[in-house]
């Protein structure tokens, strides 16, 4: 049990992993041993985060993505299986959210955050599966979210898709658990970053959401971490299909005064 944690000699892939969420991520599975392909579509973001990776005296792969093209996602397979000759850990951070009232929602609006969100997440296991599986102890880790249970004003889309990617993890579980593939899940609380930080920090809707929290905080990106290294580890090798909440106790949270 000492070494159940060690991701050394690992090929961790994180989508969405060279900011917020992903990017904690990426940096703390390359803390336990794994080498890393933080990668997203900013080019400047995903040298920052691969140098920080090789800081830590770990691989890592500089290659841009866009979530949303499988031609993209392909190639981010093929030039990680030329570099490092495997792939052992999947993690699909890549999201992106809008507040709209849903009257006033497009579908062109409704496709775009699709697209992203959930389709991106399916092309993604997709491409690497053959990846994972021949792995022998391939990992898939899905960034879900508390919209997967419970709804939001006026971001119907997100939660919807959401909900969608949390659906799609139990799925893929269920199929690809003879392969050797554990598909599992973490619903993040709320955590103020780049992509959220304007909607909840010294907002109403932030005010709100404190006080449906026990803890009486947001998250720290940080604390995210452990639930990764779990689901990515040896130590969760009978955990396929599960979603980990790490939200300062919001979803079981009722009466809070």
């Amino acid at each position: 049990m000492l070494h159940v944690l060690d991701l050394t000699n690992r090929v961790a892939v994180v989508i969405g992993g060279t900011s917020g969420i992903g990017r904690a991520i990426a940096i703390g599975l390359a803390e336990q041993g794994a080498d890393v392909v933080p990668t997203g579509r900013r080019v400047s973001h995903v040298e920052e985060v691969s140098v920080a990776v090789e800081a830590l005296g770990r691989r890592a792969l500089r290659h841009v993505t866009d979530i949303r093209s499988r031609q993209s996602i392909d190639h981010l397979r093929d030039a990680t299986l030329d570099k490092f000759g495997r792939a052992d850990i999947l993690v699909n951070a890549a999201g992106v959210t809008f507040r709209q009232p849903t009257i006033n929602l497009s579908e062109e609006q409704w496709s775009s955050i699709l697209e992203t969100n959930l389709t991106g997440a399916l092309r993604a296991c997709q491409s690497f599966y053959e990846a994972l599986k021949a792995s022998g102890h391939g990992r898939i880790i899905n960034i879900a979210s508390l919209g997967s249970y419970v709804a939001f004003l006026e971001v119907a889309a997100y939660c919807a898709t959401k909900t969608g990617l949390l659906s799609l993890t139990r799925s893929l579980a269920v199929e690809w658990a003879q392969d050797g593939i554990s598909v599992n899940a973490i619903a993040p609380g709320i955590f103020p970053t780049e992509m959220t930080s304007g909607i909840v920090t010294g907002t109403a809707r932030g005010q709100e959401l404190l006080a449906r929290t026990p803890m009486r905080r947001f998250g720290d990106p940080q604390e995210l971490v452990g639930a990764a290294v779990l689901l990515a580890s040896d130590g969760a090798s009978f955990i396929t299909g599960q979603c980990i909440a790490v939200d300062g106790g919001f979803l079981a949270s009722g009466v809070n005064s």
